[in-house]
């Protein structure tokens, strides 16, 4: 059921099977997972995650290469509340442990907002990340390009940049790095810092031995048209040619809500999980960009896949078998 202000009482006294954090690739997969299985859940979904800036997903199995993430999102979305899962757009601001359950508090509405709190037995930490981009007084200018022609993820997009001049948009020295790979694709690179970091001489020489060339100035504007990048001006007045870019300033992580979680294990932002996505905490599991790995859209579906199995075997071998007891009777009258 899709849940709003006007009918979320109905659900406030419900101890779900699980609770999903985060209505992407990964927490659509588990949801519908744990629908089919049988299970009570609730899918929280702040919106604008990431797979809503994919223009189009060019490496998914069986999709058109031109399918946008947004029409995976609100298909996943319509298929999971159909299999019976609830569905509700707010932001999960905290989650605590209460032995049994697990009370997670969410708020609902930007205006006028309430902060239900529903209850339970698992949660699935699915709320992503979402990629830094380069900050300019005019942010639509970024968003004209980024996701098309402008990409935040070098094993997604990388074929797109094939022997074209790219960018490469780094906001530290570490960043810069990844030069040293997007060369696989292509050996047409500019770096820019954006005035973000200083670059050290050994990595100035390690670029110049390369052939490619260092920008320092900010970023002033992105030239192009139709999301088709031309170049990149900076704020000196250069002109960078370029008709495609990507982006290496890192991401920022949705996983405060866990921080107050006592005896989760961390690797910097990300959580430890084993093979089928538990944490070190047994009711709580995390998927796709919120645990250690590679992000992908493929990866995270399956990581929804495995989680709410799991789950499912937990609750299955806790409950009492399913008996034929008409067969039974029949057995007993018998007798």
């Amino acid at each position: 059921m899709k849940l709003s202000s006007k009918n979320i009482e109905t659900r406030l006294d419900t101890v779900y099977d699980a609770i999903v954090v985060g209505g992407g690739m990964g927490g659509l997969s588990a949801a519908i997972y744990l629908a089919r299985y049988g299970l009570t859940c609730l899918v929280v979904e702040k919106g604008k995650g990431r797979s809503l800036w994919m223009q189009d997903l060019r490496n998914y199995v069986g999709l058109d290469p031109d399918t946008p993430g947004r029409d995976i999102l609100n298909h996943g979305t319509k298929q999971a509340i159909e299999w019976g899962a609830d569905h509700l757009r707010g932001y999960v601001e905290e989650v605590t442990d209460e032995g049994d359950t697990l009370a997670v508090r969410v708020k609902v509405g930007k205006k006028d907002s309430t902060y239900p709190v529903f209850r339970s037995k698992y949660l699935i930490a699915a709320s992503g990340v979402i990629d830094k981009l380069p900050q300019l007084e005019n942010m639509q200018n970024v968003y004209d390009y980024a996701g098309y022609t402008l990409h935040v993820c070098m094993i997604c997009d990388g074929f797109d940049m094939w022997d074209q001049k790219a960018v490469l948009i780094a906001n530290t020295e570490g960043q810069i790095g990844a030069a040293f790979v997007l060369n696989w694709f292509t050996p047409y690179i500019s770096v820019l810092t954006h005035g973000l970091c200083e670059v050290s001489d050994e990595t100035k020489q390690k670029l110049a031995d390369h052939g490619y060339p260092l920008y320092e100035a900010p970023i002033a504007k992105i030239h192009g048209e139709n999301h088709k990048m031309s170049g990149i001006e900076l704020t000196d007045g250069t002109m960078v040619e370029a008709t495609t870019g990507l982006i290496s300033m890192g991401s920022i992580y949705h996983n405060q809500y866990l921080k107050g979680i006592e005896g989760l294990e961390w690797n910097g932002e990300n959580l430890v999980t084993n093979d089928m996505m538990k944490t070190s905490h047994d009711r709580i599991f995390a998927l796709g960009d919120l645990k250690q790995g590679i992000n992908q859209v493929s990866i995270a579906v399956a990581d929804g896949t495995l989680a709410a199995t799991q789950i499912w075997r937990n609750i299955r071998r806790a409950s009492e078998p399913r008996k034929w007891e008409e067969n039974l009777e029949k057995v007993n009258v018998a007798v």
